[in-house]
């Protein structure tokens, strides 16, 4: 919530103000530990008798513009952690967004603040099955972003390393499915491409800790929360699709109850 969300749409009074409410619990809380890496699921279970995982989905989903090596191509999550930590990526230009949730919007006016010549999400669905909330694509909008519908991006023309336009086509997605409309391709310039088409959890490492995926890479739980491995919760962005903040808190309560639950039973069960 502090590095992944910009301070204009989530202001940061109030994630100081749950930081401070949830250090006042009397919660230990260890920092600087990478998980898969300095810790193991294994070595949690020898001192825990339960464990939640909730490390989100922090991989960028992309896919390849160019053969050519080039510069100006951006992963949302490090616009938005750049944004946050007040760092400025120089010489964005003309941006390029693709994507259509609030990911993109964020991206969008990250980019505007950062002295973006222009900002344009570039979405292949029509407006009514855009993913962001209207707020956001209102504020988006008033802050100078531009949208463009039913449009895919293809690829990218290089020169030089440099990124210098990318070609579209437009799209119908008058159906569930997104078809390409013939000879409808155009171009349009851009100096820089950031995607913004979601986020997915850490499939190796999971995977490394021997805990069941979905087929959506996701994790998998049962109806208390629970993974494939005994006492082992999970909640949040790892486990459900398109999440919000919301969501995750939400999943967090309800997977709290659930291992409180749980504990309890093993005791009586003793």
């Amino acid at each position: 919530m502090t590095y992944g969300i910009p301070g204009f749409r989530l202001p940061r009074n109030i994630t100081e103000n749950l930081t401070s409410r949830i250090k006042n619990l009397n919660i230990e809380i260890k920092t600087g530990i990478e998980f898969g890496k300095d810790i193991t699921l294994k070595e949690l279970k020898k001192e825990y008798r339960a464990v939640f995982l909730g490390i989100g989905a922090d991989i960028p989903s992309t896919y390849n513009l160019s053969s050519e090596d080039c510069k100006n191509i951006y992963k949302s999550n490090y616009i938005l952690k750049e944004y946050n930590a007040k760092r400025i990526v120089n010489n964005l230009g003309d941006v390029i967004i693709i994507g259509g949730g609030n990911v993109a919007t964020d991206s969008a006016r990250a980019a505007m603040r950062m002295g973006a010549k222009s900002s344009t999400i570039v979405y292949r669905r029509d407006k009514s099955k855009m993913p962001a909330r209207q707020i956001e694509l209102d504020e988006a909008i008033a802050d100078g972003v531009k949208v463009i519908y039913n449009t895919r991006v293809i690829d990218a023309n290089v020169e030089d390393g440099y990124l210098k336009s990318v070609n579209c086509i437009k799209t119908d997605s008058s159906t569930e499915k997104v078809i390409d409309i013939d000879n409808s391709e155009f171009s349009i310039k851009a100096d820089t491409v950031i995607f913004a088409i979601g986020l997915k959890p850490d499939k190796e490492l999971i995977a490394k800790e021997r805990v069941e995926l979905d087929d959506r890479g996701l994790i998998k739980i049962d109806e208390n929360n629970m993974t494939n491995i005994e006492g082992v919760f999970a909640g949040g962005d790892v486990s459900q699709n398109k999440a919000t903040v919301c969501k995750a808190i939400e999943s967090g309560k309800i997977a709290a109850e659930k291992i409180n639950e749980y504990i309890k039973e093993k005791d009586i069960a003793k």
